[in-house]
């Protein structure tokens, strides 16, 4: 701190920097990142502090492009269609991104990817020349076979390591996804994205610079429990990395629920209201429990009968309490302290952190296990601090802790598909269902646009199954087709998209037996209660376990599946030379737009992205038109009357669409009924 204020300039560059992080470069503005980030003059220099490769500009110039391309419905493959809020959305996810823009702009709070990790072996989607435009590779990722599928060879590359742009490509292709998926975070929001040490360097890097370095958050490092990359001249790799970035300050981590032997040392009660808490030993045990370690932690406290009471070691040595006097004074004012006698009954452990101490010297300091008499200072009284287990979650760290890596995954995958290994190392559900709980309220969304066989999906259905909530999962995956000699394609299932639908449909079922068995449960407990007499709390418990039912009976296990489609209206083209039979086929656009293939459920669901509504809107069909999220938006798709028009007017939406079309040939409704809009305060479009 220097004492001076803020000026005016460096406050607009804090506010840029929060708003552009991408344009700064080692806390400076980066005038050419910044034009390139706002489309302009998309040319960068070497010579600087940046991570820098071939095609950036192009990757720049990709992001930037607007796509045409919209979401349609597919009811069949869907379960639960008109009441699921989770979304399954199967296509290219940088076009899918791009669509979802308008709608889901800042609304999701945790995104999980788990891309490529760039081995050498891996087929993703890179452009093969960086000069391609966005034409060329539109035309290149919509190539399909005869049965509609997206053929391999038109749309992955292989991205081999002799390739002289290796890491370039695999940048090329993460970088526009990676800023696109930032525009779709909560300003509370959180990225984790899975990585091995092949690209993890470089991920860094990039995430850096779309993120901001100071929203990193950590690097969740597993063991794979298998070593791969062993070579002559290569230490194996035996690890794998999960990077967490938040979008700005403003997120909070929060810990992990108690369970098992953790919970069930809450077992003391003092009916005060303050609920249940454990007795932890004030003397520090474990590591760091000598003396020597904090001396300030180390001075004598009154027990009950006035003795005085130092922490002595288990075997005869001077220890240090955890806390230090200040600290331990304000649990004795606050009435946290307990005390027991030698030989009582109290489980030990050492869980949890320790307070911060403060560490005041006191006339005990230069007291040593060499100049004293231990038995002096031994008591047969022991203090203990109450833990309450409203305020205690499990300190984040290593979230694989007993999950045992991808091989439950492969486990859990196998058991939902009758033994059969479909997918190669899927991530387990309990590592996905411990970065849900960390990052997401009950009621977020979470985003996996690299889905793969659809474990986010998967550990977001099974979460709200274990703990009431209404979180809602947006899949994206591409309709890759599965190797003909592997067993997923033998079994039937052409895409890694089917597998991940079938997965979340399998997952689903399952859920809903092990419901059925919670809800029996709990109305048995009911019916004990009912029958007995005298029992405290009785109608609040019977009160707390009636809700639980309902909230199990109303989960969402099922998921609307959206395919990426061409637009249901005609793009206009831009015109090379003087082609008078091209110019007269665009000019028949403004004639009638709407393609010849258009249907209008499929018209409703582009009209509601491109609209700036989510794909969970509620719809009501009404005689002759669609209202949107009661009375936000009105499409008028099929037919326009003047007695349709008066029943659109006195629904009183905000906003009106129809198509031009149907005024056809009836200039004077279609002119009535734009003065009636606008005397009516409703904006009116026609398209």
């Amino acid at each position: 701190m220097d004492g001076k204020s803020l000026t005016p300039q460096e406050i607009k560059l804090q506010q840029l920097k929060e708003i552009l992080p991408e344009a700064f470069a080692e806390g400076k503005v980066d005038w050419e990142k910044l034009k390139a980030t706002l489309g302009e003059d998309i040319n960068f220099a070497n010579e600087r502090y940046v991570l820098n490769w071939a095609g950036k500009s192009e990757a720049f110039k990709v992001l930037q492009a607007p796509t045409t391309k919209t979401l349609v419905p597919d009811k069949e493959e869907s379960v639960n269609f008109d009441k699921t809020e989770n979304i399954f959305i199967e296509g290219e996810n940088m076009e899918v991104l791009k669509v979802l823009q308008k709608s889901y702009f800042g609304k999701v709070k945790m995104i999980y990817i788990d891309p490529p990790y760039n081995t050498g072996n891996d087929s993703f989607i890179y452009p093969d020349k960086f000069s391609e435009s966005k034409a060329e590779y539109q035309r290149r990722v919509g190539d399909k076979d005869e049965e509609g599928y997206l053929t391999k060879d038109g749309m992955f590359r292989k991205n081999s390591k002799e390739n002289g742009q290796y890491h370039s490509n695999w940048l090329n292709m993460m970088y526009p996804r990676l800023f696109l998926a930032k525009n779709l975070l909560k300003q509370d929001g959180v990225i984790f994205i899975s990585i091995d040490d092949n690209e993890v360097d470089n991920l860094r890097l990039m995430m850096n610079e779309v993120f901001g370095e100071e929203n990193f958050r950590g690097d969740i490092v597993r063991a794979t429990g298998t070593t791969t990359g062993q070579e002559a001249l290569k230490i194996g790799s035996s690890y794998d990395s999960c990077l967490c970035y938040a979008k700005s300050n403003q997120f909070e981590l929060k810990g992990i629920p108690l369970k098992g032997k953790d919970l069930n040392r809450f077992n003391n009660d003092d009916n005060d209201g303050k609920g249940k808490y454990a007795l932890l030993q004030l003397r520090k045990t474990g590591n760091a429990d000598r003396k020597e370690d904090r001396e300030g932690m180390f001075f004598p406290i009154t027990a009950p009968d006035g003795s005085l009471v130092f922490p002595i070691g288990p075997t005869d040595y001077l220890s240090r309490w955890r806390t230090g006097k200040k600290k331990f004074q304000s649990f004795l004012n606050e009435g946290l302290i307990v005390w027991k006698k030698n030989g009582d009954d109290i489980e030990e452990f050492d869980d949890y952190e320790e307070e911060n101490g403060d560490d005041d010297i006191t006339d005990y300091t230069e007291v040593t296990n060499e100049n004293v008499d231990i038995s002096k200072y031994k008591s047969k009284w022991k203090p203990y601090v109450k833990y309450y287990l409203s305020e205690r979650t499990k300190q984040v760290s290593n979230l694989w802790t007993d999950v045992d890596g991808n091989k439950k995954g492969s486990i859990e995958l196998k058991e939902l598909f009758d033994k059969k290994k479909l997918f190669e190392n899927p991530k387990p559900t309990d590592f996905l269902k411990r970065i849900l709980i960390i990052s997401c309220n009950i009621n977020d969304y979470a985003l996996d646009f690299f889905a793969g066989s659809g474990t986010t999906a998967h550990a977001v259905m099974q979460l709200n199954s274990e703990d009431g909530g209404n979180r809602k999962c947006i899949s994206v995956q591409l309709p890759e087709i599965t190797d003909e000699k592997s067993e997923a394609y033998k079994a039937g299932y052409k895409t890694i998209a089917d597998i991940a639908k079938e997965r979340i449909r399998r997952a689903g079922k399952k859920i809903q037996k092990e419901i059925k068995e919670k809800i029996k449960a709990k109305e048995k407990e009911i019916e004990e209660l009912e029958s007995q007499l005298d029992i405290d709390g009785k109608e609040e418990k019977i009160n707390k376990l009636k809700t639980e039912i309902e909230q199990l009976k109303n989960q969402d296990l099922g998921f609307k599946v959206l395919k990426l489609s061409d637009s249901n209206f005609k793009q206009w083209q831009q015109i090379q030379g003087n082609d008078a039979e091209a110019l007269e086929k665009q000019m028949k656009l403004f004639v009638d737009p709407v393609s010849e293939t258009a249907t209008t459920e499929n018209m409703v669901y582009e009209l509601l992205l491109k609209s700036g509504k989510d794909l969970n809107s509620i719809l009501r069909l009404r005689s002759g038109y669609y209202v949107v999220n009661e009375e936000e938006l009105i499409l008028m798709l099929e037919k326009a009357t003047q007695e349709i028009v008066n029943k659109v007017i006195a629904e009183k939406p905000q906003k009106v669409v129809a198509l031009d079309r149907l005024f056809k040939g009836n200039d004077q409704l279609k002119t009535n009924t734009s003065l009636q809009m606008k005397d009516a305060e409703i904006e009116f479009k026609t398209i």
